[in-house]
């Protein structure tokens, strides 16, 4: 759980860092989408298929056996996922801890069946092969 717990810092982390600001729109909507279908696999508690679509940034620091624990005792609690909103995008080529590249730090304001009230911070990165992948997740 140490290393989830590190991915977890990071994340938060990342979305108090005002490194490598810019704006880019074409790349927070297309990260968006990727963060949305992403989150489908979650709130519908596909958490292994959720790990193998994430980036290699985000499987190399949590493993998916880790990955599945985390959501099992962490996530579904919260039980199905009844709102989501988008609350914010940021762009950044760098991030602390994480390898230069491209990135959107996003917040949603979620509601879920057991949790009237949540932040989720989903941070996907832009991979060699031009495709979006969730490198962060965290929900407060």
């Amino acid at each position: 759980m140490k290393t989830l717990s590190v991915c977890l810092v990071l994340v938060g982390a990342l979305v108090l860092s005002g490194c490598g600001g810019v704006s880019n729109p074409e790349a927070e909507s297309a990260a968006v989408e990727a963060a949305q279908e992403w989150l489908a696999l979650v709130d519908g508690e596909h958490y292994g298929e959720s790990w193998d679509a994430a980036a290699g940034f985000f499987q190399g620091a949590v493993q998916k056996a880790q990955w599945l624990q985390a959501m099992e005792s962490t996530r579904k609690p919260f039980g199905t996922n009844l709102a989501r909103e988008l609350k914010s995008t940021r762009y950044r080529t760098t991030l602390p801890g994480a390898p230069d590249g491209e990135y959107v730090i996003i917040q949603f304001r979620a509601s879920f069946e057991n949790k009237q009230s949540a932040v989720e911070t989903i941070t996907p990165m832009l991979g060699d092969d031009g495709e979006w992948r969730v490198s962060g997740y965290y929900m407060k």
